[in-house]
């Protein structure tokens, strides 16, 4: 029934915009280092160098504020499938729980982050291949900066769907993900409990790791309350 509601969404899809901006994300990203690396190739790629490890620090750089906002601006477009047409009561009239609902559009909201990830590991080896760095590719290091930050921000994906599903007006969950997301860029002083910075995967005292570890424990608890919430609320 999950996927089902899943492949229901998808289809609603095709006129938006969702698509593409799970393709600009990380588009956008790969062409700034494309034209930082065309502006300034001799200054950046120097004989003797880890040009790869090089590119992949500059792409690191990006990935929290896009990634931040991808979760919100997803979240809310998903969310909008049903609140633009009113369709939340006709979609609840049917035979289907509220729990299957709700799960079906997280990880409707999860696959399409997947989806983003993917593309930017594909396209930061083209770039790197392009740009003539040589074909000794790190792969894990790459599927790492592609992946680790989305599943150390799952509790920021879970927020972002909570308020955005139950809420109509996409005011409040629009404006706190985008000062997430802008705060993360500047938050590695900041304790390590504050969930937007998981997604720098960077601290005085814990590995990369453990914000991965943290944030799928933490997404998970933030899914579950916000499920809760969302079959105790009577949704308009």
């Amino acid at each position: 029934m999950i996927l089902r509601m899943i492949k229901a969404d998808l289809l609603k899809m095709k006129r938006k915009w969702i698509w593409f901006l799970i393709v600009l994300g990380p588009l956008g990203v790969l062409l700034l280092q494309g034209v930082n690396y065309g502006l300034r190739y001799d200054y950046l790629v120097k004989p003797g160098g880890d040009h790869w490890k090089d590119l992949l620090n500059n792409i690191t750089l990006f990935i929290p504020i896009t990634l931040g906002l991808g979760f919100t601006i997803v979240a809310s477009m998903t969310a909008n499938l049903e609140h633009q047409q009113n369709a939340w009561k006709q979609l609840l009239a049917l035979p289907i729980s509220k729990r299957t609902v709700y799960t079906a559009k997280f990880m409707l909201n999860s696959f399409l982050l997947f989806v983003s990830c993917f593309l930017l590991s594909v396209g930061t080896i083209i770039l790197g291949i392009v740009l003539k760095f040589g074909l000794d590719i790190p792969y894990l290091q790459i599927v790492k900066m592609s992946f680790f930050p989305m599943l150390a921000g799952i509790p920021i994906l879970g927020l972002q769907v909570w308020l955005s599903t139950n809420l109509r007006n996409q005011a409040l969950p629009l404006t706190i993900g985008i000062v997430g997301a802008i705060f993360s860029m500047y938050s590695f002083y900041v304790p390590d409990w504050v969930i937007w910075k998981w997604t720098i995967l960077s601290s005085k005292n814990h590995d990369p790791i453990w914000f991965v570890y943290s944030g799928l424990a933490v997404g998970m608890v933030m899914f579950l309350i916000g499920m809760i919430d969302f079959v105790k609320r009577d949704v308009k």
